[in-house]
């Protein structure tokens, strides 16, 4: 699987069920197949069933055992065509545009879409390094009245420029929160801190990392190259994905909406994001629909 996937590529290499398999069985195994209880590589295969048996402890599994593919009806060119989907969706793709677009049942589509974003997310991100502007915003609700930001989820993101994004969903935005996020997304060779003037961002100067901040409250947006441009550019990016695709989403769910966006963001000039995204759901740990709708 080499160059970028397109949607014409996608169904002339892989519209059968064997050549989703063969690819799969590829990218979980690139060394052989190997026993998924004890190990071995001495495989036997049981091509009636499309399953392998291990000849040491005689376990039979498939390329689909324990992975998302394997308690779904839906077949694998199906599923294939979900993740470039997804993958080519800037904006993010709605249940109800995949729905329309595979020709599956609601359930199926929802189930579908937040299985792709749960591969998708990173459990351990790379810390950042360079010059790294970190901000935070307010995802749903009305911005008025006295308590406004108390009825929004708060996002916090720090970006790297020319390089990654790490975005979380905060508890709130207490200083607290902020200055665990910054503390946990920053490593030791970040040479600068970008901020605005939140309360939360003092104090984070050392002798390697020099922290700059415009003063937002007195309509200073920028300084030569100080400024938090690029970070509020991410969020509007965001926030629009989810006017123009969603209309609205529900604050339990916003994780894996903001891990899709940054596992995209993070590999808008990867050529093989398709590849990655299947490699992806193949080798991350599944996620039960009974922990999906709990």
């Amino acid at each position: 699987m080499t160059g970028k996937m397109t949607l014409p590529k996608l169904m002339e290499a892989f519209d059968t069920d064997a050549e989703c398999r063969e690819i799969l069985e590829d990218l979980r195994w690139p060394e052989g197949v190997a026993c998924l209880r004890c190990g071995s590589k001495s495989i036997s295969r049981i091509t009636t069933r499309k399953q392998y048996d291990c000849n040491a402890c005689r376990y039979r599994f498939s390329v689909t055992t324990g992975t998302v593919f394997n308690d779904t009806h839906l077949a694998l060119p199906k599923w294939f065509m979900a993740v470039l989907l997804m993958c080519e969706a800037k904006k993010g793709m709605s249940a109800n545009q995949m729905k329309r677009t595979l020709g599956v049942a609601h359930k199926t589509a929802w189930y579908l879409c937040h299985r792709i974003r749960k591969a998708m997310s990173e459990a351990e991100p790379a810390r950042l390094s360079g010059h790294v502007e970190v901000d935070e915003t307010y995802i749903g609700g009305k911005s008025k009245g006295p308590n406004w930001r108390a009825k929004k989820a708060v996002v916090l993101g720090a970006l790297q420029r020319e390089g990654r994004i790490i975005l979380r969903k905060g508890q709130d935005s207490s200083h607290g929160e902020i200055r665990r996020f910054v503390w946990d997304s920053l490593s030791d060779s970040t040479v600068r801190l970008i901020t605005d003037e939140h309360a939360a961002y003092k104090g984070f100067s050392d002798d390697d990392t020099i922290h700059e901040t415009v003063n937002h409250g007195r309509k200073e947006y920028v300084r030569g190259d100080v400024h938090t441009n690029s970070i509020e550019g991410a969020f509007g990016l965001f926030k629009r994905g989810l006017v123009g695709s969603f209309h609205q989403i529900s604050h339990k769910h916003l994780d894996r909406y903001l891990d899709e966006f940054e596992f995209k963001y993070n590999n808008r000039k990867n050529a093989h994001l398709f590849r990655d995204t299947l490699t992806r759901l193949v080798t991350a740990e599944a996620l039960p629909y009974e922990e999906l709708t709990a």
